[in-house]
């Protein structure tokens, strides 16, 4: 046991005579909708499947698995790094086995040692070569009796999973603040791990902060924890590597109902919570369709502009992005997607990331039923509709074919591959197909059992698809062919048999666009009152190429899309602005390069800057906001500039 007040630079002085023995914890703050039954799972019954051969791990998992991770932290900003011990249980799959391989990059391993039950003893361990993308491996060998391993580590100031913002970079100016982000391959630059998404752990974690900081972990935590510098948590449900998650700031709580509520720094805290206060509607509308919510406490934090993603998925916490606080409540589909992986994700995992259309695919669908059942079809539609553009995009950018199958091929260079809209949304609309087919009344029902059948588990491609034969395709089987199948997964591109959405609202949308652009419509006299964000953004996505100057700046006069404070529609428009050159529109471009660091803005506009004559002026706007950017966008955007 960790006595409250004693640093970890302490416990290192004390000796290996210390026991330091983490537990998965059985408390939960839970509601009267959620459900603790997986505490009762034995973490050696959900890893006793076969090693599913992920290609981006190092460990062993198919003969010693983690089952359990504790964490004790000093979180460093001097030196921006967590500096602490992490003990690691583990189950011998293979009863001979003489080794546990772990994941590490650009750790600093300090010692290493091992626990046989009645004493912790030094350890001689093995660190591979270091590969720029794996990072190490950490070889650690286990006697008989080895029950336990104990490490004594420090990330480092560039680890790639974690962010580090001095109080310059934060809304307060006051304290520095740091947040992480694990998926897929980067919970190891935080703590050495299995970082294979085919392992489930349990975890627990004391962090030890400035005392007028508050750290939140993706874990059971208290909203009313006093600011005193030390936090416990505990993370009793199982859950692979890359849901491991960290924020730590001058962050302020407000619940919006009795298990739900928005962490945020104060000065977009109530403009949030207002913006986020229908998700105990979607949590409902989830739960009806697939069962209970299953995590305890529900939480959102709105992290500083520099989070490279729209949402992340941390269980009982979902990071997201401030670009969603549009005051309209017009982009709360992330908020239904982060949450929908409660289910479609974080209780069923792909076992690897060529199967990663099992989490974002289900996912994207789960998301458009829930916004359909909350506010209807037309909006579910509309979503459908912009999706399809999106995808339809991807796929002819796409830079081989294998890379629009739904399962990636082996030779994936990078798991960032599986991440297009593809998985996403090539993945919601083969669900989509297999809805139309066996019809909702018997498709809702089999999705549902699917996520109670494998819940807390890591499955394939393959898993899938042998549980749909059985329990779907043998009840109707006339419903869909083999050769329909294939084509959806292991094809190229888009199968025929993929649903053509449309949506009503855009048809009028389209034909007011045709009426201006022919000079019938002025765009001072296009009527927009009721139109939404999808509207907009359909409005500017479909415009032809070639805009004229003074076509750009009749819009612009009219709607004035420069400095919209609504990100997508912001980005939309500057999109539009570097493909036709609309110079009154560049100081805003760069402001919002500047300001935003959602990856799916900025590496599109950084790639239209680069690609329409400006990448100059691109290269001179990175080199002042690199440094704002996280260490993901920094690495891409490198990539886009060389």
């Amino acid at each position: 046991m960790i006595t409250k007040g004693i640093s970890v630079k302490h416990l290192k002085l004390i000796g290996a005579s210390l026991l330091i023995i983490g537990f998965a914890g059985c408390k939960d703050g839970t509601s009267a909708s959620s459900d603790n039954s997986a505490q009762a799972v034995k973490i050696s019954e959900i890893n006793q499947s076969p090693d599913k051969a992920d290609k981006f791990t190092y460990a062993n998992y198919g003969d010693v698995r983690m089952t359990h991770l504790d964490l004790n932290l000093d979180v460093n900003f001097d030196r921006k790094v967590l500096d602490g011990i992490a003990t690691i249980d583990f189950d011998r799959t293979d009863k001979t086995a003489s080794e546990l391989v772990l994941d590490t990059r650009k750790l600093k391993i300090e010692s290493v040692e091992v626990f046989d039950g009645t004493d912790w003893t030094k350890s001689s361990y093995g660190l591979s070569s270091e590969d720029d993308l794996l990072g190490q491996a950490l070889t650690i060998p286990l006697s008989s009796s080895t029950e336990k391993v104990r490490i004594d580590y420090e990330t480092s100031p560039e680890a790639e999973g974690l962010q580090w913002l001095s109080p310059d970079q934060t809304a307060g100016k006051e304290h520095p603040y740091m947040f992480s982000q694990g998926q897929p391959i980067h919970a190891r630059t935080m703590a050495p791990v299995q970082d294979t998404p085919a392992v489930r752990i349990t975890y627990s974690a004391t962090l030890r902060t400035p005392p007028e900081l508050i750290a939140l972990m993706s874990a059971d935590q208290d909203p009313n924890t006093p600011r005193d510098g030390e936090y416990s948590f505990d993370m009793p449900q199982p859950i692979p590597a890359y849901l491991l998650a960290f924020a730590v700031g001058d962050i302020d709580f407000k619940a919006i109902n009795d298990h739900i509520g928005v962490y945020s720094e104060s000065y977009i805290l109530e403009a949030s919570a207002e913006e986020f206060s229908e998700t105990p509607q979607m949590e409902v509308a989830n739960a009806e369709l697939y069962g209970p919510y299953r995590w305890g406490r529900y939480d959102l934090i709105v992290l500083p502009p520099s989070f490279p993603f729209g949402g992340m998925e941390n269980p009982r916490l979902s990071f997201l992005t401030p670009t969603l606080v549009a005051g309209d409540k017009s982009l709360t589909n992330v908020v239904a997607h982060e949450l929908a992986h409660s289910w479609s994700g974080n209780l069923v995992t792909n076992a690897t990331w060529r199967d990663a259309w099992l989490n974002e695919g289900f996912t994207s669908y789960v998301e458009n039923r829930v916004m359909e059942k909350l506010y209807g079809e037309r909006r579910a539609v509309m979503e459908q509709a912009l999706d399809m553009e999106g995808l339809k995009r991807d796929l002819g950018e796409a830079s081989r074919p294998e890379l629009t199958h739904l399962k990636m091929p082996e030779n994936i260079s990078h798991p960032d591959d599986a991440f297009t809209l593809v998985s996403y949304i090539k993945g919601a609309n083969f669900l989509f197909f297999l809805e139309d087919r066996f019809g909702r009344e018997h498709f809702d029902p089999f999705l549902k059992d699917y996520f109670d059948t494998y819940a807390f588990k890591s499955v394939t491609t393959e898993d899938f698809l042998n549980y749909m034969n059985d329990n779907l395709r043998n009840r109707f089987p006339d419903a869909v062919t083999d050769a329909e199948i294939n084509a959806w997964v292991y094809g190229p591109g888009l199968p025929d048999t993929a649903r053509d959405p449309k949506s009503d609202a855009f048809d009028q949308v389209s034909k007011i666009q045709g009426d201006w652009i022919s000079g019938k419509l002025a765009a001072a006299d296009i009527n927009t009152s009721e139109w939404s964000t999808h509207e907009w953004l359909h409005f500017l996505n479909s415009m032809p190429d070639g805009l004229s100057g003074p076509q750009m700046n009749e819009l612009d006069a009219a709607f004035n899309f420069t400095g919209t404070s609504n990100a997508e529609t912001a980005y939309a428009w500057y999109m539009q602005a570097i493909k036709n050159n609309y110079e009154p529109a560049n100081p805003a471009i760069k402001d919002f390069l500047m300001t935003v660091g959602r990856g799916k803005f900025i590496y599109r506009l950084y790639g239209a800057l680069n690609d329409n004559g400006k990448a100059d002026w691109a290269k001179d706007i990175y080199a002042s906001a690199r440094s704002g950017y996280h260490p993901i966008a920094q690495r891409r955007i490198d990539a886009i500039l060389n």
